[in-house]
């Protein structure tokens, strides 16, 4: 057996004991892996400085980095994402449909794990635990395949978890963490299909297509975002500036970050008189078509001093189609609602979308016929987070309509079974 096979073998082995742990044990477990990776912090940031010192030395880009990066700040948060997950609800269990035949019997939908899971993703360590815990919460096992960029961090946050787990009474091989991150490693996981119920993968366009179209182990795709704000003319100038520039701005290399401002042409200038000092702010580049562009140049020249520190250019063609993950903003006008709706659908990776507006019925429109995962009227697509949406930590957002769409919690990594009860019937 290779040794991604005998992890395969041993996260299968340790999936009845976790199927059968009741609710009072997998919250003691997820208590005490919060309480390892708080008491031992200053081991895991100190092997994410390591990582970090790598990847900066290798030209890794600004928008890896940030992905990268763990902070004390951004290990609180974690931390308290494990505490979360502890305090929902155990989906493992419950009775979705239950109903009685005329023949007497009574058949119930119970929720049960999905099995074990495979998780290929890049340089964020926060999918570590996340992932982690949420399989854990669910019943299921989980083989871990991180980028080698965040190699160090994921060793030691599983180790800790590993830990943890034994110390709670659970097997330490709920939880794997592939050690090969080459290639090859990535393609073995994903024709595991003796062991790997479902692959999941997170990162950018190019892994997501890698697994999706290379897999024989069933895969649930989650997506690259390429988000837009679309402001209609009857929007409040102020607001919509400041939930494009949030929704842009505020954590630029994330999959549900604004990507393209779509501007009905009536309210271009008014936004972008509102926009472009708060875009200043973080030295945005702006990737305009021809009518914006003017638009824009007209107020920089007005406001040296509000917009100095902006880049204006040309859009090309691919830019409506980049998901560029740092502070750049691709900007489209339109003639009206109906034209706003083509073009984002055309362009859309069916993630978030949003629309400012004080028309109801061009909102109504809007939510009707766009299609994405999300779709929000007068907020910033940021709020795409399983977090923000009260599932706790989130495992990926699914872009894709079978099974699970959208920030995918604890329900979404469980499957059903049905349990049929009877006194004697025969067919």
């Amino acid at each position: 057996m290779t040794p991604l096979e005998m992890q395969g073998a041993a996260a299968r082995r340790s999936a009845p004991a976790l199927t059968v742990a009741g609710t009072e044990l997998k919250n003691r477990a997820l208590n005490a892996i919060a309480e390892a990776l708080d008491k031992e912090r200053d081991v895991w940031l100190s092997e994410n400085e390591k990582d970090m010192a790598a990847a900066k030395a290798s030209g890794t880009s600004d928008a890896l980095l940030d992905r990268l990066l763990l902070t004390s700040a951004r290990s609180d948060g974690i931390i308290e994402g494990v505490h979360q997950v502890a305090s929902l609800p155990d989906p493992i269990g419950d009775v979705i449909e239950e109903t009685d035949r005329p023949n007497g019997l009574h058949i119930e939908k119970v929720r049960v794990p999905l099995g074990v899971i495979g998780i290929i993703y890049e340089a964020r360590p926060n999918v570590t635990v996340d992932a982690a815990v949420l399989c854990l919460k669910a019943g299921n096992p989980c083989i871990l395949r991180g980028g080698k960029e965040a190699f160090r961090s994921n060793q030691a946050v599983v180790s800790i978890m590993r830990g943890a787990l034994q110390h709670a009474g659970l097997p330490a091989d709920c939880i794997q963490l592939v050690q090969d991150t080459s290639r090859e490693s990535a393609n073995e996981l994903m024709h595991l299909t003796e062991y790997v119920d479902v692959l999941i993968p997170r990162g950018g366009k190019g892994l997501i297509r890698s697994v999706t179209e290379n897999a024989s182990v069933p895969v649930i795709r989650t997506g690259d975002g390429v988000c837009h704000v679309y402001v209609e003319k009857s929007a409040d100038p102020e607001m919509a500036a400041r939930i494009a520039h949030n929704a842009k701005c505020s954590r630029p290399s994330v999959c549900n970050a604004c990507e393209c401002v779509v501007l009905q042409e009536d309210i271009a200038a008014p936004f972008l008189e509102k926009a472009m000092p708060l875009l200043n702010q973080n030295h945005v580049e702006l990737r305009c078509d021809e009518a914006s562009l003017a638009a824009a140049k007209r107020i920089a020249e007005q406001s040296p001093d509000e917009t100095g520190f902006l880049t204006l250019r040309a859009a090309s063609p691919e830019d409506w189609d980049t998901e560029f993950g740092d502070y750049t903003l691709a900007v489209k006008t339109v003639k009206d609602t109906a034209e706003a709706i083509a073009f984002i659908s055309a362009h859309s990776t069916q993630h978030s979308e949003a629309i400012v507006t004080e028309d109801k019925k061009s909102a109504d429109a809007f939510v009707l016929a766009i299609d994405a995962a999300a779709v929000y009227v007068n907020a910033s697509t940021r709020f795409t987070d399983g977090g923000e949406f009260g599932l706790g930590a989130e495992i990926g957002i699914s872009t894709q309509k079978m099974h699970a769409r959208g920030p995918m919690g604890l329900r979404e990594i469980t499957s059903y079974k049905y349990i049929v009860r009877g006194s004697g019937q025969i067919r």
